[in-house]
Order: C-alpha cells, then sequence, then structure tokens
C-alpha cells in the first residue's frame, strides 16, 4: 500500500514518527507552513521557518525513505497579527522554489478582515505563480466559514478546481463538493474527523477528489492516521482502487497541479557513527 500524506505538520514530530510512517506505507507527504503555537513577533521568524521547510525536512524525510514538499503562506491566526503581514510582501521570493507545491494553509481562523485581506492576496498569490491553493477552513462557525471561503474563492483569480478546502466534515462536504473544489479531511484521535466517520463521508459522497491527511500538529495526534483510514476503508467494503485514489492518487493529482511534484527520493547517506540522522552540510 503507498501513501500520500497530504497534510502533515512534521516540524512538530520526532523522527521516530518518519520510521513508522514509512513501515505503515507513507512515501510522501505535503507539510504545510501553520501557526507553531507561540506567537511570532517578528517577519523574520517566518522566513527562518520556510527555510528549514525547503531545506532541513526533505532531508531529513528522505533519510526515511519519503519524499517531503511543502506549502508556504501566512496562516490565517496570524494574519490578524500587524507584526506578521509584512510576510505577505515576501512570499513571492519563496513560492518560486522548487520544493513549494502550492499556496497555504491560507483562509479563515476568526474570519476578521485582516483575514479576508489575507485570503484574498494570498489566492492572488497562487493564481500570479500557477500554483494550486490549500485552505484552511475555521475550526468554529465550520459551515459559515466553508461559504465565506467559497465566497472569497469565487472573487479571486484561481479556479475553485485548483483549491483544496481542508478541515472538512459532514456539515460542509455537501456545499464544499458544490464549490467545485477539492476536498481535504483531517482525521484525529480525538477532534475534527476520525477513521470510522471518514468512511461514511466516503460512502455518501464517493472517492473523487477526497484528500485525506492525518494533520499530526502539536496537539494529540497521530501520524499514521492515513494508514488507519486505508485500513478502515478495506474493511468497509472499499476496494485497493478506491484506497489508492484517496490515499495516492488524489494528492499527487491535486499537487501535480503545481509541476513541481518529485516523487523519488534518493537513496540515504550511509549515518556517522551510529546516529540517527544526518546533519545536513554547510
Amino acid at each position: 500500500m503507498r501513501i500520500f500524506d497530504p497534510h502533515i505538520h512534521m516540524t512538530s514530530r520526532t523522527t521516530d514518527d518518519y520510521q513508522a510512517m514509512y513501515a505503515s506505507g507513507v512515501r510522501a507527504l505535503v507539510e504545510p507552513s501553520f501557526w507553531l503555537g507561540q506567537p511570532r513577533t517578528s517577519p523574520t521568524s517566518f522566513y527562518d521557518y520556510f527555510d528549514a521547510l525547503l531545506g532541513w525536512e526533505p532531508f531529513r524525510a528522505a533519510q526515511y525513505g519519503i519524499a517531503h514538499h511543502c506549502t508556504l503562506a501566512l496562516n490565517p491566526k496570524e494574519a490578524n497579527d500587524p507584526r506578521c503581514t509584512p510576510v505577505l510582501d515576501q512570499l513571492p521570493r519563496y513560492l518560486v522554489k522548487d520544493g513549494v507545491v502550492a499556496v497555504g494553509e491560507i483562509g479563515y481562523d476568526s474570519m476578521t478582515p485582516a483575514e479576508d485581506h489575507a485570503l484574498a492576496a494570498q489566492l492572488q498569490l497562487a493564481a500570479d505563480h500557477g500554483l494550486p491553493a490549500l485552505v484552511h477552513t475555521p475550526h468554529r462557525d465550520k459551515l459559515a466559514g466553508l461559504r465565506r471561503t467559497v465566497d472569497a474563492v469565487r472573487e479571486s483569480a484561481l479556479a475553485p478546481d485548483r483549491v483544496l478546502l481542508d478541515h472538512l466534515n459532514e456539515t460542509t462536504v455537501k456545499e464544499a463538493a458544490e464549490s467545485g473544489s477539492w476536498l481535504g479531511f483531517s482525521i484525529y484521535p480525538d477532534t475534527k474527523m476520525d477513521e470510522d466517520r471518514m468512511v461514511a463521508v466516503l460512502k455518501d459522497h464517493g472517492t473523487e477528489k477526497v484528500l485525506v491527511n492525518s494533520a499530526a500538529d502539536w496537539g494529540k495526534s497521530d501520524p499514521l492516521k492515513t494508514r488507519k483510514v486505508a485500513d478502515a476503508m478495506l474493511a468497509a467494503g472499499f476496494t485497493e482502487d478506491d484506497v489508492d485514489q484517496v490515499l495516492w492518487r488524489n494528492p499527487v493529482a491535486f499537487y501535480g497541479l503545481s509541476g513541481r511534484l518529485q516523487l523519488d527520493v534518493p537513496a540515504p547517506e550511509a549515518l556517522h557513527e551510529g546516529n540517527s540522522i544526518l546533519r545536513g552540510g554547510e
């Protein structure tokens, strides 16, 4: 079984997680830039973070046989902080990098005017750079947030079929599908969706344009949830081809819109004196 996790925050995970993910079938992933838990106080901290997503994390992932890509953006939560908004002016120099396969996460957190501005600006950046967009739908007031997001996409220069609406659930999937966008679902141990609810959604809505991710951030989360969804699908009567479509071909198709996917991972170098990971060069 091959798995592509289309949204997982490996910055918050250990090297053991990479090893376990590979053993479960994960061969590729996308790591979106996100809020790191403590508010940033200047744009420069974003740039160091972006550099890590473009350099260190792909290097770390490759040592465990996993192809790593990223999406970059000013996230919705920090779009409300004027100390952070200069990031919007510097994003173009990062969006031309080979490892960047979308603009994201963008979207809404509290649905403020500042978030409206950041979302519109970054949808335009995606259109300008020929990239798709990964859009975070809010965790509160989900249906209202989904509708506001869909309106913003319709008003933008980016076609809906180049947009992935993420963090969907049973209350938002129908209208998200009607918008023409791709559909993303985050699977968690206690919050958002779980694997059984995900299987029920797939039974109702089918497997077309559906992406399933483990997100796996700082809170209680599980980087193997993609595999658990695959197993739950098979147990519920879905075919291996259905599983391959949802867990591999759909994310490859969406992020392939960037023209930048590189799914072949070079063989890792020999480790130095038994160290568990290489540190990289200067």
